[in-house]
């Protein structure tokens, strides 16, 4: 944890690591929504009813945050929960490199951050036009231009660093309880384990709540904004 097995492709240095644990990240979240989603019932049970009390759970705030458009942007942020939960839980495992979390590596989380900097303004300009998307970097007065343009700059990078930063500590600490724990006593470890699931279902939804603050802004009516 901490370090990545690097290689040159295309004249990049890519951490193939992240890059190996990102696919697995993607695959192990399609199967569970695809297993949750074949065979659905009325009456939900096993895997399909934890996937729908997920889904539920966070739909109703969204709707709560964004208004009668979240419909819009739901199966980004639910896209977004998914994967970084699924993400964050991989480098629970006390192995070096290969079970390492993806977004241990700050490459992974400014590239979501950005992806959803990205995708917001998208939505503004599909939702409010050009005109209005360009109007709100000069409000509340033409001279917060610049400061406008600084923060949306430091969105990113502060959403990316609060992931990165939460996830990697998380791990070099365990990596350090089970080197000076014996194995004869297994109890503090499962107690650090159970408590890192927790921590990383919570970086994951902060990080999902966070988004869901600036896409609101992009997709919200003008009557629900005032």
């Amino acid at each position: 944890t901490g370090t990545h097995v690097v290689e040159q492709l295309f004249g990049m240095s890519v951490n193939m690591d992240t890059l190996y644990t990102t696919w697995l990240t993607a695959i192990i979240v399609f199967i569970a929504v695809f297993a949750a989603t074949r065979g659905r019932s009325l009456i939900p049970g096993g895997w399909q009813n934890v996937i729908e009390m997920v889904i539920e759970g966070l739909c109703s705030q969204f709707e709560s945050n964004v208004g009668s458009n979240y419909r819009k942007v739901a199966t980004v942020l639910l896209t977004l929960f998914l994967f970084i939960f699924t993400a964050n839980q991989i480098g629970l495992l006390p192995t070096e490199h290969l079970t390492a979390s993806p977004t241990n590596d700050v490459n992974t989380t400014l590239g979501l951050s950005i992806a959803c900097s990205l995708i917001t303004h998208f939505y503004f300009i599909k939702c409010k036009g050009v005109g209005h998307w360009l109007s709100h970097f000069f409000k509340p007065f033409p001279i917060f231009a610049v400061m406008n343009l600084i923060e949306e700059i430091a969105k990113p990078i502060t959403l990316a660093m609060r992931l990165f930063g939460n996830i990697l500590a998380g791990e070099i600490l365990i990596i350090i309880l089970l080197k000076l724990v014996p194995i004869w006593m297994p109890i503090p470890s499962v107690i650090w384990l159970a408590f890192s699931i927790f921590v990383g279902g919570v970086q994951a939804f902060i990080f999902t709540m966070l988004s869901m603050a600036y896409l609101a802004n992009a997709v919200k009516e003008d009557e629900e904004e005032s």
